[in-house]
Order: C-alpha cells, then sequence, then structure tokens
C-alpha cells in the first residue's frame, strides 16, 4: 500500500511528493525546494518514517519543479529521472529564474536517466507506469498507480484548471488531445495530485471542468 506525503515548496506553493510502501522504500517527485527550512523538513520527514530514498523522478523541468534536485544530489546522492524531451530546460533554468527575481540559482545537475511513454518505475512491492503528455512542457510526464487509482499530474491537469500553455514551448492543442486521450479514458474514481493545489479526481474533472467539455 503506496502513501503519498505532499510538501509544498519555494515561492510558487509547488507539490513535492514522496510515496513509499511497507518496505519503506520511496521514491521523491518534483523536488521544489528552495528555502533552508524546507530542506530540513523534506529530510525530517525521510527520518523520522524510516525512509530509503531510492529514486528521484521529474514530471517536467519547469523552475519550480526541478530548485531542488541538487539539494537531492547533495543530501541524498539522488539524481532525477526525466524526460529527454525536456531535457533542454535545465540549462535555461538560471536565466529564467533571474528574469523572475530569483538570484543564485546554479543549473540544476544533468539527468540520472530518461523515462518515457510505458516505462514502469519500481519501488518496493509498488509501481508507476509513466504518460507522456506534453503540452505544459514538450516532455511533461504524469505517473499513474492502476492498484490503487491514483495519478501524480504535475502541471498537466489541476482542480477544474489545466496546464499553462502560454509559456515557451508550450502547446494547447497537444495539451488537451493528452489529457482527453491518457487521462479522461481513467476511471472517475482515480485521484489526481497536481502540481500545485489540492487534489480532485477524473471523475470531477470530466463533470467540472470547463476545459474538458465535451471530451469525454
Amino acid at each position: 500500500m503506496i502513501t503519498i506525503e505532499t510538501l509544498v515548496f519555494n515561492h510558487w506553493q509547488e507539490n513535492t511528493y514522496i510515496l513509499y510502501d511497507e518496505t519503506k522504500e520511496a521514491v521523491l517527485i518534483d523536488c521544489g525546494v528552495f528555502f533552508e527550512e524546507e530542506g530540513k523538513k523534506l529530510v525530517d520527514f525521510v527520518e523520522k518514517n524510516g525512509l530509503k530514498l531510492v529514486k528521484q523522478l521529474n514530471t517536467h523541468l519547469h523552475i519550480d519543479h526541478v530548485l531542488g534536485n541538487q539539494f537531492m544530489k547533495d543530501q541524498f546522492g539522488l539524481l532525477t529521472y526525466a524526460h529527454k524531451e525536456d531535457e533542454f530546460l535545465l540549462a535555461e533554468a538560471p536565466n529564467y529564474a533571474f528574469r523572475l527575481g530569483l538570484e543564485n540559482v546554479v543549473e540544476p545537475p544533468n539527468l540520472g536517466g530518461f523515462i518515457e511513454e510505458g516505462d514502469t518505475i519500481k519501488f518496493g512491492n509498488s509501481d508507476l507506469k509513466v504518460l507522456h503528455v506534453p503540452g505544459h512542457s514538450p516532455g511533461h510526464v504524469v505517473f499513474y498507480n492502476e492498484a490503487q487509482k491514483f495519478l501524480i499530474a504535475g502541471d498537466v491537469l489541476f482542480r477544474e484548471s489545466i496546464g499553462r500553455t502560454d509559456l515557451p514551448y508550450g502547446n494547447y492543442e497537444q495539451l488537451i488531445e493528452g489529457i482527453k486521450s491518457k487521462l479522461l479514458v481513467l476511471d472517475d474514481e482515480v485521484v489526481v495530485y497536481p502540481g500545485h493545489g489540492s487534489s480532485t479526481s477524473i471523475g470531477h474533472e470530466r463533470r467540472n471542468n470547463v476545459f474538458l467539455k465535451g471530451l469525454s
């Protein structure tokens, strides 16, 4: 049985997720640690619960989701895995951060490897299926657990909203098509854990999300 812990970090109130099961093996998704006290909160949670972090993942590589990647390398010796089509965003991170008023942001470390559509991420007795849903960014992926019916959605789908496509490399039509073909085919009871804000469900979004009206 997977337990999901949500930690909210940095200026953008980004959701960082720690997933672990009865074996205490864990994966961390979208480390947004920026402030020192945020790093301490993450480490304290891992230590208090006796967790062994075995992999770090990114849904995508926008600045608010990768601010803690260097911290994860320094603290736990973990490099992140992400889709190859987002790799170029790492080099853009410092300039993008500076334009947003953040100083002393260094380029995040290189990826530890690539993940793509159809891959299975295993930890302990659990697994996550990788679905490629571009549009918010070219290499955006989501992580789906069929057994417990939940989805770590990053910035693809929010409660009654969808990810921004007005940022560089965004594509509205691509995002909507990905949501339609890969997320709305899931059961209504699938819980959606987004990159920002509160959780929702596929059923709630099917009924209430104005961006998705008429798609299913």
